[in-house]
């Protein structure tokens, strides 16, 4: 398969950042692009699949850390503290360690059945129905979430159930974002702390998620043609992405998630409509 070309990589790197955090689901638009073009995506077994797929988390990782530096400095200082002290005496040393226990299930989920959801479960039905079905709860959660704390209030309890809600994400057209985003308003948080938690709480995840595959790329080194597009893919997804979170925050701070409901809705039944159309 031929290399990538720069601008299908900076389209590409826009479509990541935008669907990565915006929860409308990155690998479901992605996936239904690779099927609908032919390109190398993220998921891809190839060789150039996974160097941009590298790429991508590279970007979105970036446009994460540019916009909650300060809170990602303060969050491991008080996670390193709490260690040293040997206890938990502040919220933030609490909201650090209840960050790494939504790791855990998405962490152990990953590990165990990641290649098998990519294998099977990257149909193009399949994702058209998660973005609809998940874009229905996530309508029931805005309509009876209580909508009445803080991201700082969030429990243990909680962190266990948006941890689990997060593995859901590796099911392409659920969205990372957009699941844990739902558990969060159906556990009362406000709309904006819901995505600022989720937001925060997916630093780590990124974060490991780039580091594993890039330790991978670099053994086995960027294929041909591909060094340009790679830079354009990370420039274009991290600049998007930055864009999207800030426009997340600020939106949920003063309206409802349905847009996003209908965007899924919309988006579920044109890729459905598609497949249809294609399979005649």
């Amino acid at each position: 398969m031929a290399a990538l070309s720069v601008y299908q990589a900076i389209f590409l790197g826009i479509v990541q950042g935008l669907t990565e955090f915006l929860p409308v689901s990155s690998s479901g638009h992605l996936l239904v692009l690779r099927w609908l073009f032919g390109w190398p995506l993220t998921n891809d077994a190839s060789a150039l699949g996974k160097t941009f797929d590298v790429a991508l988390h590279c970007g979105t990782l970036i446009a994460l850390f540019a916009y909650y530096a300060r809170d990602a400095i303060v969050l491991v200082a008080a996670w390193l503290r709490s260690i040293w002290r040997r206890r938990i005496a502040q919220p933030t040393e609490r909201l650090a360690w209840l960050i790494i226990v939504t790791m855990v299930p998405a962490g152990l989920f990953g590990y165990f059945g990641e290649e098998l959801i990519e294998r099977r479960l990257g149909w193009p039905v399949l994702i058209s129905l998660n973005l609809i079905f998940f874009g229905l709860v996530l309508a029931l959660a805005e309509k009876i979430g209580r909508k009445q704390r803080a991201a700082e209030e969030v429990r243990l309890r909680d962190a266990v159930a948006i941890g689990c809600a997060q593995a859901l994400a590796l099911f392409p057209g659920v969205s990372r974002s957009g699941i844990t985003i739902t558990a969060g308003l159906f556990l009362g948080l406000k709309r904006d702390a819901a995505a600022r938690f989720t937001f925060l709480m997916s630093l780590p995840i990124i974060a490991a998620t780039a580091f594993y595959k890039g330790a991978h790329l670099a053994k086995a080194g960027i294929p041909a043609g591909m060094g340009l597009p790679f830079c354009a893919g990370v420039v274009a997804s991290a600049l998007s992405g930055y864009a999207a979170v800030a426009f997340l925050i600020r939106l949920l701070q003063r309206r409802t998630v349905y847009p996003f409901v209908w965007y899924r809705i919309a988006a579920g039944l044109g890729f459905l409509g598609l497949w249809l159309a294609r399979a005649r």
